[in-house]
C-alpha cells in the first residue's frame, strides 16, 4: 500500500462565527453560524450558496479583513491578518475598482510596485498578463473607459501578478463574454494542475461542475453540504454507457438485454450534443482569424508563462522574500525640499479684527458704535467694504511682483 502523503491544509477554520452588531453593541445578524471548513493544497474549492448565505463574510475572514466573532481560522498555516500570508495570496473582487485615468498596463506596473516587484520582473509579467486577459491592444485607453466585463479581465491579471499560492475568486466569470469565460476556466484548470489552490464563488452553477473538484453549500450562515463534487452529484441508481457508434443490430439487442434485466427501468439510446458554449467559441475564433486589430477584448494567447511553469522564477516567489520599502523618486524629494524652502506669501490678514479667545466671538468696535444711528452704520459698512478691497489688492500686486 502506498503511503501518499496528505496535502497540507491552506484554509482550516473551525467553528467560524461571525455576528454583526448595531451601534449600541447589540446582535444584528449572524452571518456564520459554527461554520467548518477545510481547503487543502491543490483544491480547486467551490463556495455555493443564495444571496446573504454568508459566503463574502467568509472570504473577508479568510482575507483577514473582519474578525471572527468566536471560533478559529487559519490561512497557510498561519493568522490571516499575516503580512507574509498576504503576500502568497491572489484576490479578485466580484466588483473590481481601479483608478480611472490609468491604462491597463500603468495599473498592472502600480500594483506591482505595492507588491514589491521588481521593475524588470514586472514588466516581464505584464507583458504576458495582458494577452492571456485578451487586453494587449486596449493601448493607451484609460480603464475608466472599459467595459465591466474588461474591467474583470484587468483584475484577474492583477489578481496574479504576485503568482500567488491561493487564489480567492468572488464571482470570476460574472459579466465575461462566453469567449472570456472559457478563458477564465482554462487558466483556473491550468493553475490548478500546476497545484496551485484555488477557493472561488459562483453562481453560475454549470461553471462550478466544470471547474471544481470540492464544493461547500452555505445556507444561513452554516455548510449544508460538503464533499467531492462527483459524490455528490453521482446518480447511483442509474447507469450511464459511452460507446463508440454501433450498427442498429447491436443497438437492439443491448435494448433487449437491457429491458430483459429491468423490465420497468427506463431506456435510453442517444447521441451526445455539443454545448452552446463550444458551438459559440468555434464561431468566434473562426471570425477573430481574419479579423484585424479591434479596441476590445480579444481571444487570449493563452496562460502566461511564469503562471504554467511548474519551477519557480526567481527570489520574488520565495517563501522568506519580503517586499522592499518603496522609497519616493528623487524629483518628488527636490521638489519637497524647494516647497519647505521658498519663504511662502503673507497672507492679507492686515485688517482681518482679532479672536476674543475668552468669549469666541470677534471684535468689531466700529460696528459697536455704528449702531448709534442707521447713517453711522452704513458708513462703518462701507468703510469696512473699501479696507478689505485694499488688502486683497496689495495682496494680488505683491504676488505678481
Amino acid at each position: 500500500m502506498n503511503n501518499i502523503p496528505m496535502p497540507r491544509p491552506m484554509i482550516e477554520g473551525r467553528n467560524v462565527c461571525k455576528i454583526f452588531k448595531d451601534f449600541w453593541g447589540r446582535p444584528k445578524v449572524s452571518a456564520l453560524k459554527g461554520l467548518d471548513i477545510l481547503v487543502r493544497e491543490g483544491m480547486i474549492f467551490g463556495l455555493l450558496g443564495p444571496n446573504g448565505a454568508g459566503k463574502s463574510t467568509l472570504i473577508k475572514v479568510i482575507l483577514g479583513h473582519l474578525y471572527p466573532s468566536s471560533g478559529a481560522i487559519e490561512v497557510l498555516g498561519r493568522s490571516p491578518r499575516d503580512v507574509e500570508v498576504k503576500s502568497r495570496i491572489g484576490y479578485m473582487s466580484e466588483r473590481p475598482s481601479f483608478y480611472p485615468t490609468l491604462s491597463a498596463n500603468e495599473t498592472l506596473m502600480f500594483f506591482s510596485r505595492l507588491l514589491g516587484i521588481p521593475g524588470s520582473e514586472a514588466k516581464r509579467r505584464i507583458a504576458q498578463l495582458l494577452p492571456m486577459v485578451g487586453l494587449n491592444e486596449t493601448g493607451t485607453r484609460s480603464v475608466g473607459e472599459f467595459s465591466y466585463g474588461m474591467k474583470k479581465r484587468l483584475a484577474l491579471a492583477q489578481s496574479l501578478l504576485n503568482d500567488p499560492d491561493l487564489l480567492l475568486l468572488d464571482e470570476p466569470t460574472a459579466g465575461l463574454d462566453p469567449l472570456g469565460c472559457r478563458e477564465v476556466k482554462d487558466l483556473i484548470m491550468t493553475l490548478g494542475r500546476r497545484g496551485k489552490t484555488v477557493l472561488m464563488t459562483s453562481h453560475l452553477l454549470a461553471d462550478m461542475q466544470d471547474l471544481c473538484d470540492t464544493i461547500m453549500i452555505v445556507y444561513a450562515g452554516k455548510a449544508q453540504a460538503y464533499g467531492s463534487i462527483k459524490e455528490l452529484l453521482a446518480k447511483k441508481d442509474e447507469i450511464l454507457i459511452r460507446t463508440a457508434p454501433q450498427p442498429k443490430d447491436s443497438l437492439d439487442r443491448i435494448e433487449l438485454i437491457a429491458r430483459e434485466a429491468a423490465p420497468s427501468a427506463p431506456f435510453e439510446i442517444s447521441h451526445p450534443s455539443r454545448t452552446l458554449e463550444d458551438y459559440f467559441l468555434s464561431v468566434v475564433k473562426g471570425a477573430s482569424e481574419n479579423a484585424g486589430s479591434i479596441g476590445g477584448a480579444k481571444i487570449g494567447s493563452g496562460v502566461a508563462e511564469y503562471l504554467s511553469s511548474s519551477t519557480k522564477l526567481d527570489a520574488f516567489e520565495h517563501e522568506d522574500f519580503k517586499a522592499p520599502p518603496i522609497k519616493a523618486d528623487d524629483k518628488f524629494d527636490n521638489a519637497k525640499e524647494k516647497a519647505q524652502a521658498e519663504p511662502k506669501a503673507p497672507l492679507a490678514t492686515e485688517n482681518v479684527p482679532p479672536v476674543d479667545l475668552q468669549t469666541d466671538s470677534i471684535k468689531k468696535p466700529e460696528l459697536q458704535d455704528s449702531r448709534k444711528s442707521p447713517k453711522a452704520r452704513e458708513a462703518a459698512t462701507a468703510s469696512e467694504a473699501s479696507a478689505v478691497d485694499e488688502a486683497l489688492l496689495s495682496s494680488l500686486t505683491r504676488k505678481e511682483k
